[in-house]
């Protein structure tokens, strides 16, 4: 692992991996920002609403999701990044999972909803239903928003989430909690491993590579280029007690951080 402290990731800190530099004119970049929030807009605005109106008035509102896999795809394609995925051999055909994340890039939580290999839902904050369509659309796919601040809300989300895990779905948790700095794996929060072990299903620790080179935070540029999904072996949560759940973030956290030190 590239000079990463193995105590610094046991003890939950913040760590700074190396950052690919660009070498591509940031007025393009900017230029290919915009036309990806564009696309997502016009994806948005002229597939996906009319669409939610139409199987809303049928009451086939989960046609929604191949749609949704579809128009995923199309956007990250659309805006010149392709995906390359790894380990899905660890994954077995009938079993869900909890995919547990690191999170730099807008294109992740779009990304790890098409590309995991399992109908999977997704945990996002709650300022994400203030977005138009988006917001009302998350509702159709198992996209579930949790509100933090309300510890009532949190636990009625968690019993949510473990009813649809119940009926066959995964889901993807981004621990963080929100997206880092260019080259910055933030302190996980415990919140993800609650909830894997609330429903038994086993961690898929997800390192999600070069999507801060590809679209940073605060970066405001898109550079064309290949992300990594590595989905990494699983650490089973079925007979783990409270006094275990400290031990599952290191082991879920040391997995994604020596794959990103790669």
């Amino acid at each position: 692992m590239q000079n990463i402290s193995l105590e610094a990731i046991r003890d939950n800190k913040k760590l700074t991996f190396p950052v690919k530099e660009s070498n591509k004119s940031k007025i393009i970049g900017k230029l290919r920002y915009w036309w990806s929030l564009s696309f997502a807009g016009f994806l948005l605005l002229f597939i996906a609403l009319p669409a939610m109106i139409i199987l809303q008035l049928i009451n086939r509102r989960m046609g929604f999701y191949p749609l949704c896999l579809w128009g995923a795809k199309l956007w990250i394609r659309g805006s010149g990044i392709d995906v390359k995925v790894s380990g899905r051999e660890n994954l077995e055909k009938d079993k869900s999972y909890i995919f547990i994340a690191n999170h730099r890039s807008y294109i992740d939580t779009t990304a790890l909803f098409a590309y995991a290999g399992k109908k999977i839902g997704l945990i996002a904050k709650k300022e994400v239903l203030k977005v138009p369509v988006l917001g009302q659309g998350i509702s159709f796919i198992n996209f579930v928003t949790i509100d933090r601040s309300n510890p009532q809300k949190a636990i009625q989300t968690m019993n949510r989430v473990r009813e649809i895990v119940d009926s066959g779905y995964s889901f993807g948790v981004f621990a963080e909690g929100t997206r880092a700095m260019p080259g910055d794996l933030l302190p996980f929060k415990k919140g993800a491993f609650h909830l894997a072990m609330q429903t038994g299903a086993a961690i898929i620790p997800v390192a999600i590579k070069n999507t801060d080179y590809l679209m940073g935070k605060k970066t405001g540029v898109v550079n064309p280029g290949t992300m990594e999904i590595v989905l990494l072996p699983p650490i089973e949560t079925k007979d783990a007690g409270a006094e275990d759940l400290m031990e599952l973030l290191r082991k879920t956290r040391e997995a994604i951080a020596e794959e990103l030190g790669k």
